[in-house]
């Protein structure tokens, strides 16, 4: 059984509606950190055993936590382990950065960029942007049931970056409208897909079409090393509206196809020959 302050930090992982894999894997190495505080030898051992389960089973379709728990060994060591967490969390921020730095050199001049969910890696960029000097506009979906765009939106207006909210099924209108889209994703798999919020290929497609360049950012830690898009369990949380049941799967899968580059901090891949 894992320890009471661990579980709690497991418990707000499971919780979270609104943050994404990026701060998911975070909390998770801080749920490491403070194992190593509490435990050593033997029962680290066989706790970090427990770990790689509950970890995974957050979000199993989330590859950063996946990469996470290869990432800390199994160890009767604390110190090892707090070592290897805090790495994670340092190269973690560092590979934001260096996202922000690369993405933000693909926004031209008044731009009109278009995003659906909140990304903390596309935040990333738009935020080097404007400290770059550039003036562009950003048309985000409000991202239902759980509302991720109004969160971002939020953000933008601190950063008085121009934004325009529409809904969700507005994707395919306002595609036409946009220079350039910017997504974020959870998963990248072996094969070069994509899986991110649900709604992100629909946009994916309403871009191809328009002609609008269409690109991921994300941590090299959300590339899956194993598995393809048809093994990844996409995770579905359905709910009631009214007395109806709705279906509600959390995330769909972007072929490479559609995809103009990935944006990692070790360079823009063209998938899938480069992920």
């Amino acid at each position: 059984m894992l320890p009471q302050e661990v579980q709690a930090i497991i418990d707000e992982m499971k919780a979270e509606r609104i943050r994404g894999a990026s701060y998911l894997a975070k909390r998770g190495a801080e749920a490491y950190l403070k194992l190593a505080e509490l435990l050593t030898g033997e029962d680290l051992f066989e706790t970090l055993k427990e770990m790689r389960t509950e970890i995974i089973g957050v979000n199993p379709t989330m590859a950063s936590l996946y990469n996470l728990i290869r990432f800390i060994p199994l160890t009767d060591n604390p110190e090892f382990v707090k070592a290897k967490a805090e790495e994670f969390i340092k190269l973690s921020e560092e590979a934001k950065r260096e996202i922000g730095n690369i993405g933000s050199e693909l926004i031209d001049e008044n731009d009109i960029i278009i995003t659906h969910s909140f990304s903390s890696t596309v935040f990333e960029i738009l935020k080097a942007a404007k400290m770059k000097g550039k003036h562009f506009k950003v048309i985000l979906t409000e991202s239902v049931p759980d509302y991720e765009g109004l969160a971002l939106a939020k953000e933008l207006e601190k950063l008085e970056v121009p934004f325009e909210v529409i809904t969700d099924s507005q994707l395919g209108l306002f595609a036409k409208k946009a220079t350039l889209a910017l997504v974020g994703a959870d998963n990248i798999t072996r094969d070069g897909c994509v899986i991110n919020k649900a709604g992100t290929y629909l946009l994916a497609l309403a871009c191809h079409d328009n002609g609008v360049p269409f690109y991921v950012a994300a941590e090299s830690f959300k590339i899956h090393p194993e598995l393809k898009a048809d093994e990844v369990e996409i995770v579905e949380r359905k709910f009631k509206r009214n007395h109806f049941l709705i279906r509600n799967y959390l995330f769909d899968v972007t072929p490479w196809k559609y995809v103009r580059g990935i944006i990692t901090e070790l360079g823009i891949l063209v998938p899938p020959k480069e992920v």
